[in-house]
């Protein structure tokens, strides 16, 4: 898996960015990492949605009647329909739906008429997913760390398990939406940062979540720190 989006798309965490600070870490462009990086895991694209998947949901059959779709239907086609539901009916926030997944699970998805953007991980991590940012600020993910190592050099972490993320609005907990998710740098000895890490806060809440359906509120939920 790896996808890599243009900052005005998935503006990533500036502190993704921190590791660079004081250091040669080489990192590399979109366009040199389509070059280097030429193969791709299988991608479902439906409706101008597209949905990479890695990993395996326990509850597809529930899921499977409740979005009426088919026995045939994969785990990324769910997600999708998942999405597009909460796009466009749904009256509560997105971490209600992503909260409904049961499994071991990764996904990156992205609406290209709408330019939206949304990651999620399973609570345990289960599933590797890391993300981080190229030379010219877009956004890198992969479940391969040797990949995003080689196209990010320093400026990545592992994507924060429980969470989402979607453009224009930041980083969420979905079981815990209400918290801050904060950036956590780690330094060397001599000062330098050399990881970013995100962990939840619980000891620091965020206003309401705005609970109706519209695109306008997918854009307006609250931001949480390291947007």
């Amino acid at each position: 898996m790896l996808t890599v989006f243009e900052k005005s798309i998935g503006k990533p965490p500036q502190e993704l960015s921190l590791p660079l600070a004081g250091s040669s870490g080489l990192k590399n462009t979109r366009q040199e990492i389509a070059e280097i990086f030429r193969s791709w895991r299988s991608i479902v694209v439906m409706d101008d949605i597209f949905c990479i998947f890695s990993g395996a949901l326990d509850n597809t059959c529930d899921l499977r009647r409740y979005y009426g779709l088919s026995r045939q239907a994969t785990e990324a086609m769910i997600i999708i329909e998942a999405y597009k539901v909460l796009r466009d009916r749904a009256p509560y926030p997105p971490d209600q739906v992503i909260k409904e997944l049961e499994g071991k699970f990764a996904f990156i998805l992205f609406d290209s008429k709408a330019s939206v953007l949304l990651l999620a991980r399973d609570r345990d991590g289960s599933v590797q997913l890391h993300w981080g940012t190229a030379a010219d600020g877009s956004l890198v993910c992969s479940d391969d760390p040797n990949l995003i190592s080689a196209a990010c050099g320093k400026c990545y972490t592992p994507f924060p398990p429980g969470c989402i993320f979607m453009s224009g609005t930041g980083l969420i907990c979905f079981d815990h939406p209400l918290h801050k998710v904060r950036a956590i740098a780690r330094e060397d000895d001599e000062g330098n940062t050399g990881a970013v890490i995100f962990q939840v806060d619980l000891f620091t809440r965020l206003p309401s979540i705005p609970r109706t359906g519209s695109a306008a509120n997918w854009a307006g939920a609250t931001a949480v720190e390291g947007e």
